[in-house]
């Protein structure tokens, strides 16, 4: 998509999780602007107090294990790239394997890819 304030692009991509290839149409991306725009704000909040302190609970908020603070990352809970903001409401700490893991998924998809998980592991239990 392109033209003035346009703020999304359309794009399709395939990719390969744990849980076989996944195809998502209509997957709409933030335009490169706003893109850099969050990321240095990110770098800048990196260096608040607001997050030295929630980084220094040690706790991933995904899978809630400690870790020492200097392992955990900043995560958008709604990805930049989804037209996230960094922003207090928005950045949570994370290990990097569940920062990795999640990469540019919304709250919702990380849930459903989280049950699915439960579901394969309860299949093969059963």
């Amino acid at each position: 998509m392109s033209g003035a304030g346009a703020f999304f692009n359309v794009t399709r991509c395939r990719e390969k999780s744990t849980i076989g290839a996944v195809t998502r149409d209509l997957f709409m991306t933030a335009d490169d602007d706003h893109v850099k725009r969050e990321k240095a704000r990110a770098r800048e909040m990196r260096g608040t107090q607001w997050w030295k302190r929630k980084r220094s609970t040690g706790r991933c908020y995904y899978c809630d294990r400690t870790f020492k603070p200097s392992d955990l990352t900043m995560d958008h809970l709604v990805p930049i790239i989804r037209g996230g903001k960094s922003a207090q409401g928005n950045l949570v700490p994370a290990c990097k394997d569940c920062n990795s893991k999640k990469k540019y998924l919304l709250p919702s998809e990380w849930e459903e890819y989280l049950d699915s998980l439960k579901k394969g592991q309860e299949e093969v239990k059963g």
